[in-house]
C-alpha cells in the first residue's frame, strides 16, 4: 500500500514511516523543509513537499495514495485553539479527497480529550471542556467521513509518548526541574498520566491502517495511569534535586503552560484496542525509559 503520511519526520511520524516501510508498504511523506526531505529520502520514503496549512499539497498527496496516516500537529500550546483549527481543516481537506474511495484514513487525537478522574475507554466520545477539548472537533471531522465512503478512524495518543528523541511534555518537565532546582508535582501527585513508547504507538498506527474498522477510536496506551509524583521522583533522582509537592494554586506559576496538563487526572485503557487488533505493547515503560541516559543529556 502507498501511504501518505503527514508529520512524517516528527517524533511519532518518523517511527510510523519506519514501521510501514519495514512491513512492505511504500511511504509518501509530507516534508516542509529540505532537511525533512533529506531525512525521508534517507529512510527510504518518497518526498512530498508541503505543509499542514498548504491545503493543495494535502489534496495532491492524498489523491495519489492508497491510504493516509495523519500524525502532523502544530504543537503551539500558547494558541491551542488555532492549532486545533488548522488540524481540523487539514482533516477535512484530506477527507474530501478520499470521499467514496473506501481508502483508510487514520487520524491522530489525544486521550487528553477524555473526561478526567475516571478510566477513559475507546467508546468515550470525550469532554469538550477538557484541556484538549478543541481537538474533539478533529475527531468529529474524521469520523463524519465514514458516511461518505472513507474508512476513517482515530488513534488517540496519551500525554507521554516516550522514547529516545522525545521532545514532548516529559522533557519539558525535566527542563523546568533543571531551571528551578526542584522536581515538583501538583498536590499529592496522585493524578495519573497514561503513556506509550513511540515504537508501540507506531505499530498500532500500522495495524489501524491495515485492519481497523471504519469509525473506531483506538487508544495507543501501554500504561493506563502513572501517578505524576512517580514521574517527578525519577526526574529528581536523575537530576540530583529535591522532589517537592506544590499547592494547586502555585502550579501555574511554576510550570507555566504545562501546569494544567501536569495536573490532569486522565487515566485511559486500551483494552478494546488490544482486543480488536491484537496490539500488545512490548517496549519499556515510561519510568524504565526515564532511567536511561538519553532523557538527561545536557
Amino acid at each position: 500500500m502507498k501511504v501518505f503520511v503527514t508529520g512524517a519526520t516528527g517524533f511519532v511520524g518518523s517511527a510510523v514511516v519506519r514501521e510501514l516501510l519495514a512491513n512492505g508498504h511504500q511511504v509518501l511523506g509530507l516534508a516542509r523543509s529540505d532537511t525533512a526531505a533529506a531525512a525521508l529520502s534517507a529512510a527510504g520514503a518518497e518526498v512530498h513537499h508541503g505543509t499542514l496549512d498548504d491545503l493543495d499539497s494535502l489534496r495532491s498527496g492524498a489523491a495519489i495514495a492508497d491510504g493516509v496516516i495523519h500524525t502532523a500537529f502544530i504543537h503551539d500550546f500558547s494558541d491551542f485553539a488555532a492549532a486545533a483549527q488548522t488540524d481540523r481543516h487539514a482533516i477535512e481537506t484530506i477527507g474530501a479527497t478520499l470521499v467514496g474511495s473506501g481508502r483508510p484514513f487514520v487520524v491522530t487525537s489525544g486521550t487528553g480529550t477524555l473526561i478526567p478522574g475516571r478510566l477513559g475507554t475507546e467508546e468515550d466520545t470525550g469532554d469538550p471542556a477538557s484541556a484538549a477539548g478543541a481537538r474533539l472537533r478533529s475527531e468529529e471531522a474524521a469520523l463524519s467521513l465514514v458516511a461518505r465512503g472513507v474508512r476513517a478512524l482515530v488513534v488517540r495518543l496519551p500525554p507521554s509518548v516516550h522514547g529516545e528523541g522525545d521532545h514532548g511534555f516529559v522533557p519539558a518537565l525535566i527542563n523546568i526541574a533543571r531551571a528551578k532546582g526542584v522536581s515538583a508535582y501538583p498536590g499529592d501527585g496522585t493524578n495519573r498520566w497514561p503513556a506509550v513508547h513511540r515504537l508501540d504507538a507506531a505499530h498500532l498506527f500500522r495495524l489501524a491502517l491495515e485492519n481497523a474498522k471504519a469509525g473506531t477510536r483506538l487508544h495507543a496506551v501501554a500504561e493506563e495511569g502513572i501517578p505524576v509524583r512517580e514521574i517527578a521522583e525519577v526526574i529528581g533522582r536523575r537530576l540530583g534535586v529535591s522532589v517537592v509537592s506544590l499547592p494547586v494554586e502555585e502550579v501555574g506559576a511554576h510550570f507555566g503552560w504545562l501546569g494544567h496538563i501536569f495536573s490532569a487526572d486522565i487515566p485511559a485503557t486500551s483494552a478494546l484496542t488490544q482486543e480488536w487488533l491484537g496490539w500488545h505493547p512490548v517496549q519499556p515503560s515510561l519510568l524504565a525509559d526515564l532511567a536511561q541516559d538519553h532523557y538527561f543529556k545536557p
